[in-house]
């Protein structure tokens, strides 16, 4: 495995790769007004698996990343901190591993129910198997599965913030007349994002929005901007991941955490699953 350390660019990008023959895992770095964006990019022509994994506990994004000896991890799904159970469906190898109907203060919980219907189809990222080679998608939890596919592995987050957002669609937010009576993830504020989308030609991108040391309280990214800041980079599909203190992301050994405190330090907080890259 042959690394190429990056350099820094005076536009303020910051860019490493490491290579896996016959394409390069991409890193970079990117100031965006309020935020610093962390971006990977994965070639849809290189060996490199991402897919999802969990924890029975919360634990570090370095324990995953040490565990499953990953060279690129970012936080995933939801979860519920005080019972540490997952509110996102995940599917690792043909199995479901993380059912959101099993977490009662989820499903029991009288203020979520009008929303239960929708949460339970928020978006994912899946990987097929299809004629012998691997596929990504984003889609809703209960769209089919393509004809002559097999699903693999599959994570909830959301919402989907490109083609179009679906923050409604999926239980998010919610309005009456015309007011927004709800807005669970803060989707119009600023605050630390992550993301995983696909591009038009088939390339992966992980996204890690986080807070800057000198604004820690007015930084960060709305959905809306972080959409427009994927589709610069080419990106067709994109769904939301859990930010906020959630927000990690490990490349090569190095971690960055996206949500700062009211003195610019970094907030470090276990989570209960990941997007990994091997």
């Amino acid at each position: 495995m042959v690394i190429s350390f990056g350099f820094l660019l005076a536009s303020g990008v910051y860019s490493q790769s490491i290579s896996n023959s016959p394409s390069q895992i991409r890193y970079d770095t990117t100031e965006q007004g309020n935020s610093i964006v962390h971006t990977i990019i994965i070639p849809h022509d290189s060996n490199f698996k991402v897919y999802p994994e969990v924890a029975p506990e919360l634990q570090s994004i370095e324990t995953f990343a040490t565990q499953h000896k990953a060279i690129a991890v970012i936080n995933a799904g939801y979860f519920d901190p005080k019972n540490q159970k997952t509110t996102s469906y995940i599917t690792r190898q043909g199995k479901l591993v993380a059912d959101p109907r099993t977490n009662e203060r989820l499903i029991k919980n009288p203020d979520l129910q009008p929303y239960l219907d929708k949460i339970l189809n928020r978006t994912e990222f899946r990987r097929y198997i299809c004629s012998h080679r691997f596929r990504y998608d984003i889609t809703f939890h209960q769209d089919d599965i393509p004809n002559g596919c097999v699903l693999i592995d599959a994570i909830g987050g959301g919402p989907q913030i490109l083609p179009q957002n679906t923050a409604f669609e999926e239980g998010f937010t919610d309005y009456q007349a015309e007011e927004k009576i709800r807005d669970a993830i803060g989707t119009t504020q600023l605050n630390a994002r992550s993301a995983i989308a696909l591009t038009n030609n088939g390339d992966l991108i992980l996204a890690l929005v986080a807070q800057k040391p000198e604004s820690p309280t007015n930084s960060g990214m709305s959905l809306e901007q972080l959409a427009d800041f994927l589709t610069t980079l080419g990106v067709e599909k994109a769904m939301n991941l859990d930010g906020g203190s959630s927000a990690s992301l490990y490349y090569d050994g190095k971690t960055v955490y996206g949500r700062l405190d009211s003195e610019g330090n970094q907030i470090q907080r276990p989570i209960k699953s990941v997007i990994l890259v091997r």
